[in-house]
């Protein structure tokens, strides 16, 4: 399956706020990252990720995470983030993002990142569970 906008089944809605501009008047590039932690957390939400960290201490943690910036934001403007697992193996996956600005329809940003499945009790890398790989593979495969 390509990696587009519209094959994303995750998708947030979000206001740009006027404080996340900066001097240059546009949204700071770290505020990016931030919205991909939104998509990112609303993908965990629903496939019951957040739901089995809570019960069994196992659970995500980023690797690692790169944007690409395309087009400014500025403030007014409402954004759609949309988020998809592309990759996926035994204790890790990546996660591609797309910003899009509602006021000009574009995509402002693309990113990535890589989530690793870890175990809080014992500090060490675990495997995905068996029922989240199988939710993964619903939502994105």
């Amino acid at each position: 399956m390509s990696e587009t906008f519209d094959n994303c089944n995750i998708k947030i809605h979000l206001p740009v706020a006027w404080g996340e501009m900066d001097a240059f008047q546009h949204v700071n590039n770290v505020v990016y990252f931030k919205y991909f932690e939104s998509a990112r957390i609303a993908y965990f939400e629903e496939t019951g990720i957040n739901e089995y960290m809570q019960i069994h201490g196992i659970g995500p943690i980023l690797g690692s995470t790169q944007c690409r910036f395309k087009a400014p934001l500025t403030y007014p403007d409402n954004i759609t983030v949309a988020t998809k697992i592309t990759e996926l193996s035994a204790d890790r996956f990546t996660m591609k993002y797309f910003v899009k600005s509602d006021k000009s329809g574009r995509i402002a940003a693309e990113g990535e990142g890589t989530i690793v499945f870890f175990d809080y009790n014992t500090n060490q890398k675990h495997h995905i569970p068996i029922e989240i790989v199988k939710t993964i593979k619903e939502l994105d495969f």
